[in-house]
């Protein structure tokens, strides 16, 4: 029920998510008399999915305070289904901080994770590129640092198939003496673990979309920032050119000429295609969909979700836990150490 135009938006996503995946089950958590209502019009969906019942929804305004206290949200109920095993994972296009929230209280944190992190693909001159955090946590630690590492690594397996991807973390200079000590205490540490082999350095700015590492760490507040502004240039530029070739009747020609290669390149940085922000660190697949996503971005956010269920990301994140010594330690008790 969550989103800028839903439940359609998410009913038709979910109706390319059966022809892509018709093995798979969907339980549609909402407003059983608006679902029903409307799943007539999506055959393949029909036949996958079971619809349950949740009498309230979060508006995307509400604090995650309030959120936790909607006993009988959608978003809840879905958190709980995960959490019972009833189901491997959940999407969702509603409210970001209601979410992160239920799937700390519901969900909870894998042993060994004291914050899960949001991590997203994002595009790159080299393919793409994994990035977290994206805004879950906007004060993080050296500890942090290094388990979004662990994350980073297992999510660029899980989502691009990399079997060893190269891991960087984000700061204002590449050269070992640049940062703050946190900055410089995680890159110790990284090196100084089974983590060795995969860990480049520091990067800049402009190194993730160059694509020099494989997967960027940093923390919530510069993660979300480097995220939107790079949003932001990508809608620059494309009104720039826009501007340029409506500008004369000679550009006009030009853009006709180079029209199906502006085409590629549009397709290739689309944003639907990189639709679906994973929580990763939790007993469980939680995934935000983009509130605006239309409904090719939703199902790439579902398909996002079946990756990281298939190529059993929380067993990979739980075997680098395990190698670090960090399994067995509870997230309470590294956040006083």
């Amino acid at each position: 029920m969550g989103g800028d135009n839903a439940p359609e938006i998410v009913l038709a996503g979910l109706e390319m998510t059966a022809i892509r995946h018709p093995d798979i089950r969907i339980l549609l958590i909402g407003d059983e008399k608006v679902l029903n209502a409307s799943l007539a019009n999506y055959p393949k969906l029909s036949g996958i999915c079971t619809v349950r019942h949740a009498p309230e929804s979060i508006p995307m305004e509400m604090k995650p305070t309030a959120a936790l206290r909607v006993r009988g949200s959608s978003m809840r109920v879905a958190m709980e289904a995960v959490a019972s095993g009833e189901a491997r994972g959940v999407v969702s296009a509603g409210n970001s901080g209601a979410m992160l929230a239920l799937a700390k209280i519901i969900v909870k944190a894998l042993p060994g994770i004291s914050r899960p992190a949001m991590a997203a693909v994002q595009p790159s001159a080299r393919g793409d590129v994994v990035m977290l955090d994206l805004g879950a946590n906007i004060v993080c630690d050296a500890r942090n640092l290094v388990e979004f590492a662990i994350m980073g690594e297992a999510f660029a397996q899980a989502a691009l198939s990399l079997k060893a991807p190269s891991i960087g973390l984000l700061n204002v200079g590449s050269e070992e003496l640049k940062g703050d000590e946190r900055l410089k205490q995680a890159a110790e540490r990284l090196r100084d673990s089974v983590l060795s082999d995969r860990f480049h350095g520091f990067v800049e700015g402009h190194d993730i979309t160059a694509g020099v590492t494989d997967v960027v760490v940093t923390d919530g507040f510069t993660g979300n920032v480097a995220l939107k502004t790079g949003e932001g240039a990508l809608k620059l530029a494309f009104g720039l050119l826009r501007s340029v070739f409506m500008s004369s009747w000679l550009t006009r020609i030009g853009y006709l000429l180079v029209r199906p290669g502006l085409r590629r390149m549009k397709e290739w940085i689309d944003p639907s295609r990189y639709n679906g922000a994973v929580f990763v660190g939790l007993n469980g697949i939680v995934v935000k969909s983009h509130g605006g996503a239309d409904a090719e971005g939703f199902a790439s956010a579902v398909d996002v979700a079946v990756d990281a269920v298939e190529n059993r990301l929380n067993d990979k994140i739980r075997h680098r836990l395990d190698q670090l010594g960090m399994l067995g330690q509870s997230g309470e008790s590294r956040e006083q150490e």
